[in-house]
């Protein structure tokens, strides 16, 4: 497969520092479907990041996931529609399953037959007897529920709603960094594309990382891509030593721990709960950390009755309607901005929603030859949970 670059984004990439090995990397994208890797891949600063990304959006225009375009409507022509009212119908006429998670605006969580997180959602959709499943959440999700469902259609109310994860581990990068590591066995989080997914051993979510991890050999080394917070923080918890991949995710590295800790000043009382996928310098102030379904399993049984939570703000609206009486207050970004929402995520909305299913697209669909390497680690995942 081959990658088009441009000499004005390799020119800026220039001027921002990026090393020769990531420059290289971009010429190489040009000429051949190989692609060398950096010399220092696990240790990228933030402009060779952004290379990384760049080559990633590349690679996604030419990826092999096939997806029919979506109708475009104003939302002023559906103005006079009960969106709630005529989802449900076509719901019922469909027979389809709407699978949302916990990152999704309230409105879209309450009219879910299933709210959860990555682990969950991959169970349920493994699981549905729905003719037709539709995915509230972003294009790796919606992928994995094809991957598990080959025969059934899957529909994703905007395909826009990427994963900065998955956008910054491409195939290609990801093929190098496993080759220079043969004797490795690739433990993979789930954010991350169809292809990459299909070179890894094992997928994970953040739910059952440590516990798949807990079961390697200890004479088997590890490969852990694409969140090196959650990496590290799975480091400290088991002990194994693993070679990460330099990826983030943007919402949660917006956390500051300046900011955090002049919250919880004016908060003495509040527990704070943070997701592994933040830094470590957030991670150390928090009480629990854990998956998003973690999270909010431990505000249901901590007595505790004000909480701060350092993970995507969507997962506050579960937390409250479990237990109204507590107060959740979302952890806040650099300079106490408000950067807990995730734009990916947030793409999704109820008019979008209607059209896919009105229109039965954007409808993914996947080379059945990279399904069937991809089906294999997220089986191991399964089997191993």
């Amino acid at each position: 497969m081959h990658y088009a670059t441009k000499e004005p984004e390799k020119a800026s990439f220039r001027s921002a520092g990026v090393s020769p090995a990531i420059l290289n990397l971009l010429r190489a994208t040009k000429n051949a479907g190989e692609t060398p890797a950096p010399r220092n891949l696990t240790n990228l600063c933030p402009s060779e990041a952004m290379a990384i990304i760049w080559v990633s959006a590349q690679h996604r225009l030419k990826s092999k996931t096939m997806i029919v375009p979506a109708q475009i409507e104003s939302p002023a022509s559906l103005a006079h529609l009960d969106l709630e009212k005529e989802i449900v119908r076509l719901k019922r006429e469909m027979n389809a399953v709407i699978l949302a998670h916990y990152y999704q605006d309230s409105e879209i969580q309450d009219l879910a037959d299933f709210v959860g997180d990555s682990l969950q959602l991959s169970q349920q959709a493994a699981a549905t007897k729905a003719d037709v499943i539709v995915f509230a959440g972003v294009l790796f999700m919606a992928e994995t529920a094809k991957i598990l469902n080959p025969a059934k259609p899957v529909l994703l109310p905007d395909l826009k709603a990427g994963c900065s994860l998955a956008d910054g581990c491409p195939a290609p990068l990801f093929k190098a960094f496993r080759e220079r590591y043969p004797d490795h066995v690739s433990i993979t989080y789930i954010n991350c594309s169809a292809e990459v997914k299909a070179l890894s051993d094992i997928i994970c979510t953040s739910s059952n990382a440590e516990k798949i991890i807990r079961q390697i050999p200890p004479e088997r080394p590890i490969l852990f891509a694409p969140d090196q917070h959650l990496g590290r923080f799975l480091i400290k918890k088991t002990g194994r030593e693993m070679i990460l991949w330099p990826g983030s995710c943007i919402v949660h590295e917006m956390f500051s721990e300046k900011s955090l800790v002049q919250l919880m000043e004016r908060h003495p009382g509040a527990l704070v709960l943070a997701h592994p996928e933040c830094p470590e310098a957030v991670l150390r102030h928090a009480d629990y950390v854990g998956s998003t379904s973690g999270l909010l399993n431990y505000t249901k049984q901590s007595p505790a009755a004000e909480f701060i939570v350092a993970t995507e703000s969507g997962i506050l609206h579960q937390m409250e309607k479990a237990h109204p009486e507590k107060t959740f207050i979302s952890a806040p970004g650099e300079g106490g901005c408000s950067c807990s929402e995730c734009p990916h995520m947030k793409l999704n909305t109820m008019e979008k929603l209607y059209l896919c299913m009105r229109d039965r697209n954007p409808e993914i669909t996947l080379d059945e030859d990279l399904r069937l390497r991809a089906l294999k680690p997220i089986l191991r995942m399964l089997e191993m949970s």
